[in-house]
């Protein structure tokens, strides 16, 4: 039996489930009541993160720390750890050790999490409002509960300076085991902190936390798929869609989840009539570049990643913009970078067998982008042969099947999230076509990212022995690295445009470099390219890059992808200047972002979503996977243990 124990539900920051299998555990959360009679618990300890600690993959140890004194609010800034929760796993127990510096009220709350039915036989305690002395309680309650699979015991005590110490353990004798294991919870903790500082990766002396800025937020930001019971990493905690209102899909549009016959009828609201979360989102490109990051701390826990997101797909080969339990985009993908992911992660942790799983998902999908629709390519762009972003509309679900943002959506803008540069100016320039269901245009950022999965997904064939398949993978992008040279590069400009059916657009955005990752322009035409990129009054600059040119009239709104800079377009640059063998650049690129990246992250303590190409400044959600995309490219660089695939 498997057991995962960890803060794998993501409204538990500060919390433990332990699960033994699909839809079976239990789970507890921290509570804390300040004196004035405010409670934080649950979604509120996002607000009040003061920093994202140490997490050792196998759960061996982990750390995090919280500001009680913090808003929990978008304009709360935490400072202060004024509470510190650490846990550690051996075998068949974990223990928990929490201490707060502050007056209030601590709570250890017992709970089921994503409506798994309450199994608890007894659920009381003391807390240090009614615990008396000042030394540990003598007689730590038991919490226990049989499970289907297992059964589970907590013993925990609290004391009056808010120190709070628990235990879960399972298996033989559990509630013996848990009190046994009480009395050992702090010799316990500090050697396993002990022990994972002196095996965890090691950052380089002159960036001392390189390496800790990726673990730290990857490792808090895996959660478990609860009716699976498998791992995955969504795009942040706070990443994880509602639930649908309604759960049967309207006639003709496939399920867009995965429902049970014992999750169908679960209400969609909680008792207050807020929203309930969805058990968990995947995203379709984020569980691609997660993998890659988790790869530097953990082969199976970045498999996991990678696999959960393939595993996504939909019968007809799409690998979506985002899935969860319930929910999804049936309609439309994301750039499909999922090879590139796999070919690179089985490089750096060999694993046959995970490339096999994953191998016949992302042929599927390969094969959807072109799959014959209405007598046409699905996506197919104003010139034969390329393609262009764009949204199946009949497989659009019902307003009561999607978040409320997503409801009424214009096909233009369903179009644009595939692209997942959500509102990048280029696609304002495209008309949307309602017959064929596309932006009318050839985009270059998504024929790059097609030579490049042809690329990468015939290597992978020729590992696994299917040649003929590579051959034909081999021929066709050939084909259309020929027309993209043909239709798409301009030689009065030095790069590759879109092309709209006035001609070539005007606009030039940093994910028209991607032909370099892909490997399509000749040595001279990427020289040309590298011009436009060097020149600071386009593209270069201390921050950088900008998503679209610093000339565009969108740059000044620095909204989204309206001119921040976002770490997926910088690595995947990054990969184009060492394919070309650009390495002065690529150097000053990687540590230009680096640096950006670990000083608001100094600062702060924050993974941020994006950053101002102004002024460096982190902006948009405050912990997102794929922040740390600045600091793994930095580390390739450093290390150059990580070559370019295609060299």
């Amino acid at each position: 039996m498997t057991v995962h124990a960890g803060a794998l539900e993501a409204r538990r920051w500060a919390g433990l489930v332990v699960a033994a299998g699909p839809d079976d555990g239990i789970a507890v959360h921290l509570a804390f009541t300040d004196p004035r009679g405010r409670r934080r618990e649950l979604d509120d300890w996002h607000w009040m993160v003061s920093r994202v600690g140490p997490h050792a993959p196998d759960g061996s140890y982990a750390r995090m720390e919280f500001d009680l004194a913090a808003q929990p609010s978008p304009e709360s800034t935490p400072s202060a750890s004024t509470l510190i929760l650490e846990w550690s796993r051996r075998d068949d127990a974990v223990a928990l050790r929490a201490v707060a510096s502050t007056p209030g009220r601590l709570e250890l709350v017992g709970d089921a999490p994503w409506d798994w039915k309450a199994r608890w036989e007894e659920v009381t305690g003391h807390d240090s409002a009614t615990t008396p002395g000042a030394g540990r309680n003598p007689h730590p309650t038991v919490w226990q509960t049989a499970l289907k699979s297992m059964e589970i015991a907590t013993a925990f005590t609290l004391e009056p300076d808010q120190r709070l110490a628990a235990v879960i353990a399972w298996g033989a004798g559990p509630a013996a085991r848990a009190r046994s294991i009480l009395p050992e919870i702090d010799p316990w903790i500090d050697e396993a902190r002990a022990e994972w500082g002196r095996r965890r990766p090691r950052s380089p002396a002159a960036c001392p936390d390189l390496f800790e800025s990726i673990h730290d937020n990857l490792m808090w930001t895996v959660l478990l798929q609860p009716e699976t019971g498998r791992l995955y990493t969504p795009a942040g905690r706070r990443w994880i869609f509602p639930r649908p209102a309604r759960k049967a899909p309207r006639a003709g549009v496939p399920e867009t989840g995965a429902p049970s016959a014992s999750t169908g009828t679960r209400a969609s609201v909680t008792e207050d009539g807020s929203p309930k979360p969805d058990d968990w989102t995947v995203f379709g490109w984020d569980s691609f570049f997660n993998a890659l990051e988790l790869a530097t701390v953990s082969g199976d826990l970045a498999w996991a990643t990678l696999l959960a997101g393939t595993k996504s797909r939909y019968p007809n080969g799409n690998i979506p913009n985002w899935r969860s339990r319930r929910g999804g985009t049936p309609d439309r993908s994301q750039p499909p970078i999922g090879s590139f992911a796999a070919l690179k992660l089985h490089q750096l942790h060999p694993n046959r067998d995970a490339l096999a799983t994953t191998y016949p998902h992302l042929l599927s999908w390969n094969t959807f982008w072109v799959t014959e629709r209405k007598g046409r390519p699905r996506r197919e762009g104003l010139t034969p042969g390329l393609l262009s972003w764009g949204s199946d509309t009949e497989l659009v679900p019902g307003p009561d099947q999607v978040p409320p943002w997503e409801a009424g959506a214009s096909g233009h803008q369903r179009a644009a999230w595939e692209s997942g540069q959500d509102d990048l100016p280029l696609w304002d320039e495209a008309e949307w076509d309602p017959d064929r269901q596309i932006l009318a245009m050839s985009a270059v950022d998504l024929c790059s990212y097609r030579a490049l999965d042809l690329e990468c997904l015939s290597r992978i064939a020729r590992l696994l022995g299917d040649n003929p398949t590579a051959d034909r993978l081999d021929a066709e992008r050939g084909n259309l690295v020929t027309t993209m040279n043909r239709v798409l590069w301009s030689e009065d400009d030095g790069l590759y445009l879109d092309e709209l059916p006035s001609g070539h657009s005007t606009r030039v955005a940093a994910s028209n470099f991607l032909p370099l990752v892909a490997g399509v322009p000749s040595p001279r035409r990427a020289a040309r390219m590298i011009d436009t990129l060097r020149d600071p009054s386009r593209f270069w600059g201390e921050w950088v890059l900008p998503t679209i040119s610093r000339d565009d009239p969108a740059f000044k709104d620095q909204q989204y992808w309206r001119g921040s800079i976002w770490p997926p377009m910088n690595y995947l640059v990054l990969q184009g200047l060492r394919r070309y063998g650009f390495n002065d650049l690529a150097d000053d690129l990687a540590w230009k972002g680096a640096r950006m990246f670990l000083a608001d992250h100094r600062r702060t303590g924050f993974c941020r979503e994006n950053f101002d190409s102004r002024t460096g400044k982190g902006c948009g959600q405050r912990f997102q996977s794929w922040a740390p995309l600045f600091a793994l490219g930095a580390l390739e660089q450093l290390n150059r243990t990580t070559r370019w695939l295609g060299r």
